[in-house]
C-alpha cells in the first residue's frame, strides 16, 4: 500500500508515521509537511533509514506543487496537516483558513484528479463547539465552532463531506478529543506545563482551570486512524476519545505531583477568548463497527508521557533554542 501522509512532521503526524513503520513496514510511505513552527524533523529520527519512507517540503495550498507529488500515485492520503493552536488563530484567523481550508480543498481536488482510493481527514472534537456539565458529543452533533481554529476545521470537513456526496469518493473524517504523548509541540497544555516546572517557573492556568477535556494518549489515536483508513465505511464520521475526562487544573496537579513540584508554581492568568467550557467524546461507533478499544487510561499515559520528555530534554532545548528549524 502506498499513503501519502501530509503533515507528517507535526505531533500527531509523526507519532502516525512511527506507528505506520512499526504495524506495516511494507508500505510505502511519503510524508508532505511544510515545516512551520510547529514541525519538526527531529520527531522522525530513525525515520529517515526506513527505505520505504521519503520526505518531501511543500505547502497544502500550492496547487502545482501537489499536484507533483499526488499524481505520483497514491492508495490512501492521510491528511493531517492544519495550523491547530487556538491562541494563533485568534491572533491570525486568515492563516488558518489558508492552510485548513484552502490546503484540503487542493488536496481533495488532487485526489480525485488522479483517482486516490481513500482519503481519511483529520479533525477534530472542537468542530462541535463546547457541552454543558453532561452529555457527549457524537457523529450526530451539529458542527457549532467557537474558534477561528475550529471553524477552519468546520470547513474543512464540510468539504470533506461534499466531495463525498457530490463525486463518491471514498472518504472519512476523523475527530479525536485531546491528544498527548510524545513530540507534542510544547506550546500546547501538558508539554508546556512539564517544561515550565522542570524549570521552576509560574504555570500560567486558563480562568478558574476547570475546563475539561477528554485525553486520549496519541498512540491509541494512530491505532484508530490506522483501523479507519484500512475498514473505515465511505462516507462515515468516526468519533475517536479516550474516556479520560479531566479539568485543566487536575492535569497541571498531575504534572506538579509526578516531578515532585509545589502546586504553588500554579498561576491563574485571564482566560482564553472564547474558551470552550467542556469536551467529551462518545466513540461508540468505531468501537462497535471497528473494534477500537484505548489501550492507555490517562495515569499510564501521562506517566509515560512525562517519562519521554524527561528523557528527551536534548529535543526541548533545540525547540527553545530555535535549532529544530535549522
Amino acid at each position: 500500500m502506498r499513503v501519502l501522509v501530509t503533515g507528517g512532521a507535526g505531533f500527531i503526524g509523526s507519532n502516525f508515521v512511527h506507528y505506520m513503520r512499526s504495524r506495516h513496514e511494507n508500505y510505502q510511505l511519503v510524508n508532505v509537511d511544510l515545516l512551520t513552527y510547529a514541525g519538526n524533523l527531529d520527531n522522525l529520527q530513525g525515520i529517515t533509514e526506513w527505505p520505504n519512507y521519503r520526505f518531501v517540503r511543500a505547502d497544502l495550498s500550492d496547487h502545482a506543487k501537489m499536484e507533483t507529488i499526488v499524481g505520483e500515485g497514491f492508495d490512501a492520503i492521510v491528511n493531517f496537516a492544519a495550523e491547530s493552536h487556538v491562541d494563533r488563530s485568534i491572533a491570525d484567523p486568515g492563516l488558518f483558513v489558508r492552510t485548513n481550508v484552502m490546503g484540503t480543498q487542493v488536496l481533495l481536488d488532487l485526489a480525485r484528479k488522479y483517482n486516490v482510493p481513500r482519503f481519511v481527514q483529520i479533525s477534530t472534537d472542537e468542530v462541535y463547539g463546547t457541552l454543558g456539565d453532561v452529555g457527549l458529543f457524537s457523529e450526530r452533533t451539529p458542527l457549532a465552532p467557537n474558534s477561528p481554529y475550529s471553524a477552519s476545521k468546520a470547513g474543512a470537513d464540510l468539504l470533506v463531506r461534499a466531495y463525498h456526496e457530490t463525486y463518491g469518493m471514498h472518504v472519512n473524517i476523523t475527530r479525536c478529543s485531546n491528544n498527548y504523548g510524545p513530540y507534542q509541540f510544547p506550546e500546547k497544555l501538558i508539554p508546556l506545563m512539564i517544561t515550565k516546572a522542570l524549570q521552576n517557573q509560574p504555570l500560567p492556568v486558563y480562568g478558574d482551570g476547570l475546563n475539561v477535556r477528554d485525553w486520549l494518549y496519541v498512540e491509541d489515536h494512530c491505532r484508530a486512524i490506522d483501523l479507519v483508513l484500512h475498514n473505515g465505511k465511505k462516507g462515515e464520521v468516526y468519533n475517536i476519545g479516550g474516556n479520560n475526562e479531566r479539568t485543566n487544573l487536575q492535569v497541571v496537579t498531575t504534572i506538579l505531583k509526578e516531578l515532585g513540584k509545589p502546586e504553588e508554581l500554579i498561576q491563574f492568568v485571564e482566560d482564553r477568548l472564547g474558551h470552550d467550557r467542556r469536551y467529551a467524546i462518545d466513540a461508540s461507533r468505531i468501537r462497535h463497527e471497528l473494534g477500537w478499544q484505548p489501550q492507555f487510561d490517562y495515569e499510564s499515559g501521562i506517566q509515560k508521557t512525562i517519562e519521554w520528555y524527561l528523557q528527551h530534554g536534548e529535543w526541548l532545548e533545540r525547540i527553545a533554542s530555535g535549532a529544530y528549524r535549522q
